[in-house]
């Protein structure tokens, strides 16, 4: 590879926007695309070769048409899909990255994206891990479940903690923060394969198959006799509603994700919300990125915990950019166990 040079630079387009259930077809594949391998004279982006992908259930909010522009940006017919990702450094017009260098941010689904606003961008500075991690529990997911967990739920030792969708990237690291603490976690999966994982990997006290149970109001008495403190959220509809009930007074909720929602064109409602008034009950939405400057406080407390082998990470990863279609819309059937990563190239190419 030499500088400057133009090479071939495959691609994801997403096709159009939609409507229920995403489909592989619904994005594409283009070989048909060349780059240089050079910043151009007088911008300040850097160009990046893209190493692993990361697959999050946001990105299907972001094909949809009526998305609010001011909270989340739809994708565009006929675009490069995009999201975050780990990347090598081939060229940089901005003073804070170097060729070379390992970041990790929002880039394209592609091989190679000049990134025009690399402020954004973070660099990796610890590489003992894999690179990987980066795209999870060193990424976005990660500083969402530390966000959610610690600044917005203030858990204490011995609490009571539920979480739904609890094998996925986030989920499984908000159980382990909560028995680093000393709480009582459950958590809910869609499958015996991951109930097992959250058991016997994560640590979970007690998990269960949301899809063997009939009433779910009934499995959250059996599994939270005294009630719940905390519920950390990546579902929405019938499970919100049915922990609302079983909240305990000043339990706290952080809404993460509606993974339940996304693909319906008309939105499930929770009747119970009265409840939230009776028991005192504070129920919050957020945002990773609006926390990222509390990044190194982040690193801080995660990293010693994943060198001293406290902390289990499961990682799905795919190979190759062909496979960003498939691993995508796989989300969305629980086909992934774990974070869903697409490996597009390793650090030495």
């Amino acid at each position: 590879m030499v500088d400057g040079e133009e090479v071939r630079n495959k691609k994801v387009i997403f096709r159009d926007y939609v409507n229920g259930f995403p489909v592989e077809s619904d994005m594409y594949l283009s070989t048909d695309n060349t780059i240089r391998l050079k910043v151009p004279e007088g911008s300040n982006g850097v160009l990046v070769k893209n190493l692993y992908l990361s697959c999050d259930p946001y990105m299907r909010i972001r094909m949809r048409e009526d998305e609010d522009p001011t909270v989340i940006t739809s994708f565009a017919p006929g675009s490069v899909m995009t999201g975050f990702g780990v990347a090598k450094v081939l060229d940089s017009g901005h003073p804070k990255f170097k060729k070379g260098d390992l970041i990790w941010g929002m880039t394209g689904f592609e091989e190679y994206t000049l990134i025009t606003t690399p402020e954004s961008l973070f660099k990796i500075e610890h590489t003992d891990v894999p690179l990987s991690y980066y795209t999870g529990i060193l990424g976005m997911p990660g500083m969402t479940a530390y966000v959610g967990f610690h600044e917005i739920c203030s858990p204490k030792k011995g609490e009571y903690v539920f979480i739904s969708a609890a094998s996925g990237a986030v989920g499984q690291l908000v159980g382990q923060f909560a028995k680093l603490i000393g709480c009582y976690v459950v958590g809910s999966a869609g499958s015996k394969e991951k109930v097992d994982l959250l058991m016997n990997k994560f640590g979970f006290n007690k998990a269960f198959n949301y899809k063997e149970e009939h009433d779910l109001n009934d499995v959250l008495k059996r599994y939270f006799p005294e009630g719940i403190d905390i519920y950390f959220d990546n579902v929405g509809g019938k499970m919100l509603e049915a922990v609302i009930l079983n909240m305990r007074e000043h339990g706290r909720i952080a809404l993460c994700g509606m993974i339940s929602q996304y693909n319906l064109d008309q939105h499930e409602g929770v009747n119970n919300l009265m409840c939230l008034i009776y028991k005192r009950v504070r129920m919050e939405g957020f945002t990773a990125t609006e926390y990222f400057p509390l990044y190194s406080k982040f690193l801080d407390m995660i990293l010693p915990h994943i060198r001293e082998g406290k902390i289990a990470y499961v990682e799905d990863i795919a190979k190759g950019l062909e496979s960003s279609p498939s691993a995508l819309v796989g989300l969305f059937s629980g086909r992934n166990v774990g974070k869903q990563v697409i490996e597009v190239a390793r650090r030495e190419a």
